[in-house]
């Protein structure tokens, strides 16, 4: 669970710049555990798939709540 936060970071600050295995790599994990942690991460959506940037994936933007207050 530790390198899936720690990738899921390096995520978010890579901005789309290198792709996903190359940004595995750079973390330290391997082809296989980073295809094992993105799965994890689009199962939880955390990340979304988008085709039109080096990184296939991108980190899902938080639609804040509203709180409904009882009158």
């Amino acid at each position: 669970m530790k390198n899936k936060e720690k990738y899921y970071r390096a995520l978010i600050e890579n901005n789309g710049q290198l792709n996903e295995i190359d940004l595995g790599t750079s973390v330290g994990l391997s082809e296989e555990e980073t295809t094992i942690i993105i799965s994890q991460l689009l199962s939880e959506y955390k990340i979304e798939n988008i085709d039109n940037r080096v990184c296939k994936y991108s980190p899902m933007k938080r639609v804040k709540k509203k709180t409904i207050v009882s009158r």
